[in-house]
């Protein structure tokens, strides 16, 4: 290795330098404020964790993304955390313990072994809130409501809200009596949105039939219209199916009217998070951006892998990813320019200063420097025995 090749980063792995830095803690605190004024408490999860805990009720995906690495004290396998919502699930049916609704929120660097898609790094800011308790639609709309207000703060122009409902897809391969590798064919071709391979697999599907309704509904995504499509492909087939498509219906309404400036649609190949969620998954859009901004759902089975039950759903976004997309406007006033004199009246003005504005003191020996150039706008001058504040010329 060169000298020069010491100081370079991994592929996917960035420092974050000024003024960006400052635009993303700003928001990282905005968004945080705004989940804890819902009732939303914060939580700091450890980095690492035993592989056992990070893994419980997550699915393949998520043991792909975690960076593995033994514990020196005990010879155990540890994980750097790829995501935190298994985390708080733990904290919540472990650590907390605490009986009805346990709202929790979090904010930090995770880490993946490999990109998402070609625009992100391996290193996100992850921010999200958690909701734990309640089976209710009001708690979903709540989940999705806080999420929504959390793209607004960032400033977001324009936010697509795409849904759909677990167990849709759940019900009609476990009645379709499949053997194993068709699943796991049909699934893959599903999670995919391929259609011409759902053709060839369902084709000889009899009509009526789980196979054919998977087949049919593959071809169905939209707005509020292709909910009604769904409900044509699948009305009688079973109950679950109907409970499944009301919840999205009356979901649906209620972000319509509380919501009206966010369009809704409908993507019932969507199987992301498919091993992890339970019922009802969503996921925001910006236009131009082809990944999600922000996404969740619910996942009632995570917390029984940990002793407890409890019944949960939640979303996560990416603090990083909603700078570079945001219109947000970062608000900071210039600093003020402090000289090196030795005064004891300078210090106290100085301090008090300090309360509520960013000072820059010039220290003894520098060379005369352009305070402007250090992000000032105004400087502290000596007139009449008295210390003001007067703007740069």
């Amino acid at each position: 290795m060169t000298v020069s090749d010491r100081w370079l980063l991994p592929d996917g792995v960035e420092d974050i330098l000024p003024p960006l830095a400052g635009r993303i803690e700003s928001l990282r605190r905005d968004v945080m404020d705004t989940c804890q004024r819902w009732g939303y408490q914060l939580v700091i999860p450890p980095l690492i964790e035993y592989l056992e805990s990070l893994f419980t009720g997550t699915g393949h995906d998520l043991e792909l993304q975690t960076f593995k690495l033994t514990d020196q004290l005990t010879g155990r396998m540890m994980g750097v955390r790829a995501d935190m919502t298994p985390q708080a699930a733990r904290i919540d049916a472990h650590t907390l313990g605490q009986e009805g609704i346990t709202r929790l929120c979090y904010a930090g660097h995770v880490l993946h072994t490999r990109p998402r898609h070609m625009l992100t790094g391996r290193t996100p800011i992850q921010a999200g809130c958690e909701l734990f308790g309640s089976t209710s639609e009001a708690a979903d709309l709540e989940i999705i409501s806080l999420m929504l207000e959390a793209l607004r703060v960032a400033g977001l122009p324009r936010v697509h809200l795409d849904l759909a409902h677990v167990s849709i897809y759940e019900s009609l391969i476990a009645s379709s009596g499949f053997d194993k590798d068709t699943e796991a064919a049909v699934f893959d071709a599903m999670a995919r949105k391929s259609v011409p391979e759902l053709d060839r697999l369902l084709g000889g599907c009899e009509p009526g039939s789980a196979g054919a309704r998977l087949r049919e509904l593959a071809r169905v995504s939209g707005g509020v219209e292709a909910l009604e499509q769904a409900r044509v492909i699948l009305g009688g087939a079973s109950e679950a199916l109907d409970a499944a498509l009301n919840k999205l219906t009356r979901v649906v309404e209620m972000l319509s009217r509380d919501f009206p400036e966010v369009s809704l649609g409908f993507d019932f190949c969507e199987l992301r998070g498919y091993n992890y969620h339970t019922g009802l998954v969503f996921a925001a859009y910006v236009p131009g951006h082809g990944d999600a901004v922000a996404k969740g759902g619910r996942y009632d089975a995570i917390g029984s892998d940990f002793g407890r039950a409890r019944p949960a759903t939640g979303f996560s976004l990416d603090i990083r990813a909603l700078v570079a997309l945001g219109e947000r406007v970062h608000h900071r006033s210039g600093a003020i320019w402090a000289p090196a004199a030795e005064d004891s009246a300078l210090e106290g003005v100085i301090s008090g200063l300090r309360m509520t504005e960013t000072v820059i003191r010039q220290l003894p020996g520098d060379e005369p420097a352009d305070p402007a150039l250090q992000g000032c706008d105004r400087q502290l001058v000596k007139k009449d025995g008295q210390w003001v504040v007067e703007m740069l010329s």
